[in-house]
């Protein structure tokens, strides 16, 4: 089986987020609003290639959210339940953002938001790793 279309999508992930993490190293805060945005879109990208990838299930459809897209992922498979905090807390971020309710952030939500995505692409990526899709056959 071709795994590119997953690898690559992984790729992408590390790369944009090791330049989220680039940026707090530096001890700068990258502005929360395009930061919460990105990581959405980024963990909403790798579920969505791990269910073409797998290719069991119809994958989300584009008006379909990270939420949503979760849902989709999880069904038949609760072990994925692992991540949901982890997809809900990016999605509070982004509800408190809409709200104008930056006083019910967390301290130093940038760097939160950075870990929370670097965290989902972890399991994901190892999870991946562990059934051999990131081969390339």
């Amino acid at each position: 089986m071709n795994h590119s279309a997953l690898i690559e999508t992984f790729d992408r992930a590390d790369v944009a987020i090791n330049q989220f993490e680039r940026v707090l190293l530096a001890g700068e805060l990258p502005p929360l609003e395009p930061l919460v945005r990105e990581s959405m879109s980024l963990v909403r990208g790798m579920i969505v290639a791990y269910i073409m990838d797998v290719g069991e299930t119809e994958p989300p459809t584009e008006q379909d959210d990270l939420l949503e897209s979760f849902k989709i992922l999880v069904k038949g498979d609760p072990s994925w339940n692992t991540i949901r905090d982890n997809c809900r807390e990016l999605v509070f971020y982004q509800n408190c953002l809409l709200m104008d309710r930056q006083d019910a952030l967390p301290v130093k939500p940038e760097a939160m938001a950075v870990r929370t995505v670097r965290h989902v692409y972890l399991f994901m990526r190892s999870r991946a790793e562990r059934e051999n899709r990131l081969e390339i056959v």
